[in-house]
């Protein structure tokens, strides 16, 4: 795989897991570094055709629970600025790639380790999913309707938003700051903190009165009029995000609202709500979505994935790519002189196991030697 981007040289050694941590990596890869997937034989997770975090990176398969599996990753270590793992806290130990070993010998390299509790607590050794640090967090019970039940927002808060992202930031930071002291460092990753993070300003909000507990009341939370979705006339939706007085104008005016009660109301608000429903109603999602088009509303028609593909804005920035006959996002964010690329398509576990470990420093016999004793295989 070639390489191009702002991480171009940077080389990372991936212990294979599920959702954040491959993500992270996804990301790190599309930016330019080098990344070497290291699986388990045999492993893999969901449709690896279309299993998009695996994408522009090579994939090794070591067996490291084979006696001779530990030093194989030891080795790539060794040559490696960033070793990622999304392992529960200990386990990397136990499998002889704990940071104490990587570090004592390579003292230069960022060692990211990416958990849902964090590598300590009450909570560090138990196993969990997004929706359960988004409840531990405080951030589910922000979201949904009042009297209605809390709505996980896919994966994208924990996993991805409060995991992958600020595990990211935190190998960034970690390798910048490397480039003064010279000394790499541990990156602990907890999706419990990254979610927290995300929360700064509601909590900020809570600590001066203007957020309430209770769910589906608030400015952000679908609670104010002006921020939430109306059923069109066909059944399409309409997002209604006009928060600032002269983006509700030209709602009010769009919809003759008039006479409504005025945007600052919190008493009135369930009346403005009944309005707003009852003006989008009248015409289909299209028609709406034609209507604000030219205009400075904060309104936008509410779309499929794969009605997102096809739209203009999405279009134009080509924030969609195909490789292979599979729609992806395209690498984000972008840099003007650097930019990333997808580098290649999703790997099968060892399908690189070979030329890897050549191109890594082992030797073809070594290489050979390891596939015949089953450390490494091919795929």
């Amino acid at each position: 795989m070639t390489r191009r981007g702002p991480l171009t040289g940077v080389r990372v050694v991936e212990l294979a897991g599920l959702g954040p941590a491959p993500h992270a990596c996804m990301v790190l890869a599309d930016l330019g570094a080098d990344v070497l997937r290291v699986d388990r034989p045999g492993g893999g997770f969901g449709v690896l055709s279309h299993d998009l975090l695996t994408r522009s990176r090579r994939s090794a398969a070591v067996d490291l629970k084979h006696p001779a599996g530990a030093e194989v990753v030891l080795r790539l270590a060794d040559a490696a600025d960033v070793l990622v793992e999304g392992l529960r806290p200990g386990v990397a130990e136990r499998l002889g790639v704990g940071p104490e070993v990587v570090s004592a010998r390579n003292p230069r390299l960022v060692y990211g380790r990416m958990t849902g509790w964090g590598q300590d607590g009450p909570l560090a050794d138990r196993a969990g999913h997004d929706i359960d640090y988004l409840a531990i967090s405080g951030a589910l019970a922000t979201i949904g309707e009042t009297g209605g039940p809390p709505v996980p927002p896919l994966n994208l808060v924990a996993d991805f938003g409060g995991g992958s992202m600020l595990l990211v930031a935190g190998v960034l930071a970690a390798l910048v700051e490397r480039a003064t002291s010279g000394r790499g460092q541990v990156v602990d990753a907890a999706m419990v903190d990254g979610v927290s993070t995300l929360l700064a300003m509601t909590w900020g909000m809570r600590a001066a009165g203007t957020w309430q507990d209770t769910r589906g009341s608030n400015l952000l939370d679908g609670g104010a009029p002006f921020y939430s979705t109306y059923a069109c006339a066909d059944g399409g939706w309409l997002a209604v995000g006009a928060i600032e007085p002269q983006f509700w104008a030209v709602v009010v005016e769009v919809l003759e609202l008039h006479d409504a009660p005025p945007q600052s109301d919190t008493a009135r608000w369930p009346e403005l709500r009944r309005r707003i429903a009852e003006a989008v109603a009248r015409r289909t999602r299209d028609e709406w979505a034609e209507v604000f088009a030219p205009l400075d509303a904060c309104v936008a028609p509410v779309l499929t994935l794969g009605e997102a593909s096809q739209h203009p804005q999405m279009l134009a920035r080509e924030t969609l790519v195909e490789l292979d006959g599979v729609v992806q996002p395209a690498p984000a964010p972008r840099l003007s002189r650097t930019p990333g690329e997808v580098s290649g398509p999703p790997t099968r576990p060892g399908q690189h196991t070979r030329e890897a470990l050549h191109d890594w420093g082992f030797g073809a016999d070594e290489v050979a030697r390891l596939v015949a004793d089953a450390v490494v295989v091919q795929g």
